[in-house]
């Protein structure tokens, strides 16, 4: 247990040390947050006043359900693309030639691999985070309507897509051996991964047998997590304000607060259920991965 911790303090100093890989990991959700804010805003506050007709919401009201679509989107995004980005070492160490020091000293691989994971999950951890405190600052401006329970919810949400993204990129990346390797798979995993966990556009916009594919990924249902707790109070409120309910549940399905499988809408139980054992299996690949690898790098 010394030793790896001694190895989990190492590649975190290492990784704050590289101030280009710190800021590119901490700057991208924040871009983010620019970006949707600017671009996908108005795209959200017309479907939602479409959907609306005739009623008219506060304006904080609609502020929330924009916000709240966003702030989701953005977070179930950069808990994954950030755990690339932050578990880079793994592969640098590769090409600095520094794994192959750390094979020669008396380290189980079992060690190293738990190492490299709790590492990247403690960075991409505190990226997160911060981009939480932004968006928080963000839902204050427009339109908070979040309980404390919400609150809590949507922080044990980013937990655990963390832990999922960590487990994810820890399988991808170790089969990463150069500097144009990693730049391809950050550019194809930053591009794709948000319009398959619908961040960018909602899983009910796609076509059916796409939704049906889609509902197969446990990033899917990390997104749906975020958006029902994100959007919780203004949903209460909605009801509280005499919205018909089969209108609230329309948004609900529109926003991806609804997510089916096939034609069984799934409970948030079962979300979490799907994304917990999901972050098991794939740390424990992980493990296993290292533990069978014989090749000296």
């Amino acid at each position: 247990m010394k030793l790896e911790l001694m190895l989990i303090k190492r590649n975190t100093r290492l990784f704050f040390k590289d101030l280009g890989m710190f800021f590119s990991s901490l700057c991208t959700p924040i871009i983010l947050l620019v970006l949707y804010v600017t671009f996908l805003a108005n795209v959200y506050e017309s479907t939602f006043t479409s959907q609306l007709g005739d009623i008219v919401l506060d304006e904080k009201l609609v502020g929330g359900l924009v916000g709240g679509q966003l702030f989701s989107s953005l977070l179930a995004v950069s808990c994954v693309t950030v755990a690339f980005c932050s578990n880079l070492l793994m592969v640098q160490d590769k090409v600095t030639g520094a794994r192959r020091d750390l094979m020669i000293a008396p380290v189980k691989r079992s060690s190293l691999a738990v190492a490299y994971y709790a590492s990247t999950l403690i960075v991409t951890l505190l990226v997160a985070l911060v981009a939480m405190v932004a968006c928080f600052i963000y839902l204050a401006v427009v339109g908070w309507w979040l309980s404390f329970t919400d609150v809590l919810l949507l922080f044990l949400d980013v937990i655990l897509l963390v832990m999922f993204g960590t487990a994810l990129s820890s399988i991808v990346n170790y089969f990463l051996t150069t500097q144009g390797q990693i730049s391809a798979v950050g550019t194809i995993v930053s591009s794709g991964y948000g319009f398959i966990c619908g961040a960018y556009m909602p899983i009910s916009g796609f076509s059916e047998w796409l939704r049906d594919v889609i509902s197969f990924l446990p990033g899917t249902y990390g997104t749906s997590l975020l958006r029902n707790h994100a959007l919780g109070g203004v949903f209460r409120q909605m009801e509280a304000e005499g919205i018909p309910a089969p209108l609230i549940e329309a948004i609900r399905d529109s926003t991806d607060c609804n997510v089916y499988f096939f034609d069984s809408c799934v409970a948030p139980w079962v979300m979490y259920l799907v994304l917990g054992l999901s972050c098991l299996l794939l740390f424990f690949a992980f493990i296993l991965i290292h533990r069978l690898d014989r090749r000296k790098y």
